[in-house]
């Protein structure tokens, strides 16, 4: 009765947690492990962190890691909420010298990314065809693009210019925090940066993720929008989760 299990990291502004993952059930096997992302958030003091982590769960397997970056092949491209140090940078080739693992064992991807992809195999988006976005609300917004199922990596949908802004700057979560917005108050914003999404990719579900998830009740009925849009199922998880599946995936080609 050997379980399917995975390891993934997620790497953010404030916190990067790990954990060993069920990847028949989609959820995290055991308790996390979360630890203050360090400060200033350069790619080698995240490596250490990012060790430490593994090395408490004696994991030994393929290793899943997201990164709030985009990231073609194990590159970062950019850096939201992290050292500008990472842009550039080979993750995937550090993390696997730091780890000592083969390269092959190691997958960096986009955090968003990572929370659709757990979204789409054992959330919201589970049997959803045609094309899903899902959009974290946090510090900015993230997005994840599926086309019947299947990953088109690193869109930055959160930065779609709105009405002359950056669009996170306007509908972002916390954007709501700094201004003690009302729900009522904040999401017509959200609806009007879904409208502009809308408009320019016609997409059949709207998942909506990150911590404002939890409050879904409060303001996804206050959404005036023509695609549907529900709340992910899998949450705060669901980073660790996703990276864990694609790093399995990976590592099985």
């Amino acid at each position: 009765m050997g379980m399917l299990r995975g390891f993934g990291v997620d790497i953010g502004g404030s916190g990067i947690k790990g954990g060993l993952v069920d990847l028949e059930a989609g959820a995290l096997d055991g308790e996390r492990l979360r630890i203050d992302t360090p400060q200033p958030s350069t790619p080698d003091s995240v490596a250490d962190v990012v060790a430490k982590i593994v090395e408490k769960f004696d994991w030994k397997g393929p290793i899943g890691v997201t990164l709030p970056c985009v990231v073609k092949r194990g590159v970062a491209h950019t850096a939201a909420n992290v050292d500008h140090g990472w842009i550039g940078t080979d993750a995937a080739g550090l993390f696997a010298e730091r780890l000592g693992r083969a390269p092959e064992d190691i997958l960096v991807l986009n955090d968003a990314d990572a929370a659709g992809i757990a979204e789409m195999r054992f959330g919201s988006g589970v049997d959803r065809d045609g094309l899903v976005v899902l959009l974290t609300f946090g510090t900015g917004i993230g997005s994840a693009l599926f086309l019947d199922g299947k990953l088109v990596p690193n869109t930055e949908f959160g930065h779609l210019e709105v009405d002359g802004h950056d669009a996170e700057k306007r509908a972002a979560a916390s954007v709501k925090e700094d201004k003690g917005l009302t729900w009522a108050e904040w999401a017509p914003r959200v609806s009007r940066y879904v409208s502009v999404l809308e408009n320019l990719i016609w997409p059949d579900l709207v998942i909506a993720g990150g911590g404002v998830s939890k409050k879904a009740e409060k303001w996804l009925p206050l959404l005036d929008v023509r695609t549907e849009v529900v709340a992910a199922a899998l949450k705060n998880d669901a980073g660790i989760v996703g990276a864990a599946v694609a790093a399995a995936r990976q590592s099985a080609h």
